[in-house]
């Protein structure tokens, strides 16, 4: 079943003009269809990588996101700053925590949800000196 068909089109990888015996035909050469079948692979390999970097990262913040109690650090992280920053809040009186000893500091989650949906009423509008 041969085509009498003959269509102008530009190849989608290399741009070039060819004839196409077929409605469908998408590129000029066999070599121009394997590249961009790679290059389609490729994108979609990034892709799958980046996805799965990105469920790395946020599957600790979901974790520490169910706990009910939480260290200094954990702290930190929830909120995006360093554990020094989570001690200044702590010893300013800021966010309320437990002492169990000297390096045992608990913070209760209510608490970290308190503190965060108390400031976020507050809209920062940044000075020209920041």
């Amino acid at each position: 079943m041969s085509s009498n068909i003959s269509i102008q089109r530009i190849c989608q990888y290399c741009g070039k003009e060819f004839t196409a015996r077929t409605t469908v035909t998408k590129f000029c050469s066999l070599p121009c269809a394997g590249r961009a079948y790679k290059a389609r692979k490729r994108v979609e390999k990034v892709d799958r990588s980046n996805s799965e970097t990105l469920q790395l990262k946020i599957k600790p913040i979901a974790e520490l996101q169910a706990k009910e109690i939480l260290t200094v650090k954990e702290l930190a992280q929830l909120l995006g700053c360093s554990t020094r920053t989570a001690y200044r809040l702590i010893n300013n009186g800021q966010i309320r925590a437990i002492n169990l000893s000297e390096r045992l500091t608990r913070i209760h989650r209510s608490e970290l949800d308190f503190i965060m949906n108390r400031t976020q009423g507050i809209n920062y509008t940044p000075t020209p000196e920041d």
